[in-house]
């Protein structure tokens, strides 16, 4: 035993000087020779790669919040929905008391090859079960995803069959959209909603807008709410679409980073007609450098509330085992000059609470309820408005959150996925019917309402789920539940833009954007400086 604890000290102690030798840090040595003492000498076993991992975050967590550390598992997951397609068997699909219901299947991709139809229920893949297990949203993707060209077997449950139907799907590279909907409003005016800036973003929104341009676009509402943002490039390739040549977009700047700047090209093409962007709390990163350079050059009109405020520049750091840590290095700067991100000076709680604070504050809510000092303020650079810094783009148009038809027992029929799942079942059940009765959106939008029996039903279901009920806040909210019935009932009829035409028309922040379109005096007017 002794001989063993000598040899440990004696390598230990060789190891330490070699270190010092080979000219690292000193918090670097340090670093090494605690990693080295407790691997070696800790009394129990330990979990090198867990140590590491643990004090790489330890580190992060010192520095600004979106600095982080993910596993190869969590970086993968991460950068999918950024990539433009996956492997897997195409099918969009919503899970609901154990099990997965088939919501669409993707054109052209594996299971409508083979047959699969919305409204068909998977049990099992591969012989292994999936309904009525509880079974994570995770595991169940990881089964039905894998390398294109491999081959998985799905068991179905349809409606109207009285046996389990079975499929063998081959996987192939399946598109994920970052436009969810595209259409014209009116004659004149298009409707683009961008969910995420994606690797294929740009060429997707350009494909939009040429679609809208053959209609006879000539205004244009594109709407980033929720839209938390992605790849720079493509944010900068969509503001170019807009701006002259020449006109900064974005530029990015760190202590070790020189001043970079993103101009726009002769290319653009929207960079004349009227331009409304919908932003929200919740739009962040790239979705704010668009809406920066919009505003800061007077090339179209911001309305919503407050976007979220991140503005830092991060690169990631790829490791062989395939995680990564996504280091800052620069801040991003809209072409005035304002610093996108909002403070975080007061540690990583106070960071993550601060929506919440901007609710709890009224900042939501009521306009009198926004402060921003003097110092904060910018002027745009063709028409000299006040806008102003400090984090996130505030918008020329505020458009408070409604919270008369947000109530608790809304929120509880979201959260036990009764609101959800009722389109399902009733769709299930009324598919034929309504196929045959509306050929498209526009004839289903005109005619179809959701009854007072389909209220009484939703509610048994809401009642057989545990929510409990609240007439009074039932009431507050009936037109809001109505509306998105109707709406998710459309969506899986038809598609993700028939969901967008049916409940837009109830979002303030579209309302407002049309009055403006449709006012070339106002329009006019919001693009002058106010004094």
């Amino acid at each position: 035993m002794k001989k063993r604890l000598f040899f440990a000290i004696l390598l230990l102690s060789l190891v330490t000087g070699a270190m010092w030798a080979q000219g690292q840090s000193e918090g670097m040595r340090k670093l090494s020779l605690a990693d080295f003492a407790i691997t070696n000498l800790y009394v129990d076993e330990v979990d090198e790669g867990k140590l590491v991992e643990d004090a790489i975050r330890g580190m992060l967590e010192q520095l600004d919040p979106h600095s982080t550390y993910t596993t190869a598992e969590e970086t993968k997951e991460m950068n999918e929905p950024l990539q433009g397609n996956f492997s897997g068997i195409g099918i969009q699909f919503n899970m609901n008391k154990d099990t997965l219901y088939v919501i669409q299947t993707i054109v052209g991709g594996p299971s409508e090859k083979v047959g699969i139809q919305a409204g068909d229920r998977i049990i099992s893949v591969n012989d292994t079960t999936i309904a009525g297990v509880k079974m994570k949203n995770t595991d169940i993707m990881k089964r039905l995803r894998g390398k294109a060209g491999t081959v998985v077997r799905v068991t179905v449950l349809r409606k109207g069959v009285a046996e389990p139907i079975e499929f063998r799907i081959v996987r192939d590279n399946i598109p994920i959209y970052s436009i969810d909907a595209s259409y014209m409003v009116d004659k004149e005016t298009g409707y683009i909603r961008v969910s995420r800036f994606a690797m294929n973003t740009d060429k997707e929104f350009s494909d939009a807008v040429k679609a809208l341009k053959k209609k006879g676009m000539k205004n244009l509402i594109v709407d980033l709410q929720g839209n938390g943002g992605g790849f720079l490039t493509s944010a900068i390739a969509m503001a170019d679409e807009f701006l002259s040549d020449g006109q900064t977009i974005v530029y990015t700047e760190g202590r070790r980073s020189p001043r970079d700047d993103a101009f726009a090209t002769k290319q653009g093409l929207f960079q004349q007609g009227k331009l409304v962007l919908l932003v929200d709390e919740s739009s962040a990163s790239a979705s704010e450098i668009l809406s920066g350079a919009v505003q800061d050059w007077d090339r179209g009109i911001i309305v919503g509330r407050r976007t979220f405020g991140k503005g830092l520049v991060q690169r990631p750091i790829p490791f062989p085992d395939g995680s990564m840590i996504r280091l800052t290095i620069a801040r991003y700067y809209t072409p005035s000059g304002r610093s996108i991100q909002k403070p975080y000076d007061k540690g990583h709680e106070a960071y993550e609470r601060e929506l919440l604070d901007r609710f709890n504050h009224g900042e939501l809510i009521y306009t009198d309820s926004i402060h921003f000092p003097d110092s904060l303020q910018f002027k745009t650079l063709n028409n000299g408005r006040t806008v102003y810094g400090g984090g996130g783009i505030m918008p020329d148009v505020f458009i408070p959150l409604d919270t008369t038809i947000y109530t608790d027992f809304h929120r509880d029929l979201l959260a036990k996925g009764v609101l959800n799942q009722y389109p399902v079942d009733y769709l299930d059940d009324h598919r034929k019917e309504l196929m045959s009765k509306y050929k498209n959106i526009e004839q289903f939008d005109a005619g179809f309402v959701v009854t007072d029996e389909m209220f009484a039903d939703l509610l048994q279901k809401a009642e057989a789920e545990k929510v409990k009920y609240n007439e009074e806040q039932y009431l507050k909210s009936k037109e809001l539940i109505g509306a998105q019935v109707k709406a998710l009932i459309a969506r899986d009829m038809f598609d993700m833009t028939a969901y967008f035409k049916i409940m837009n028309p109830k979002n303030a922040s579209f309302v407002k954007a049309m009055e403006i379109i449709r006012n070339d005096e106002e329009y006019n007017r919001l693009l002058q400086p106010k004094d």
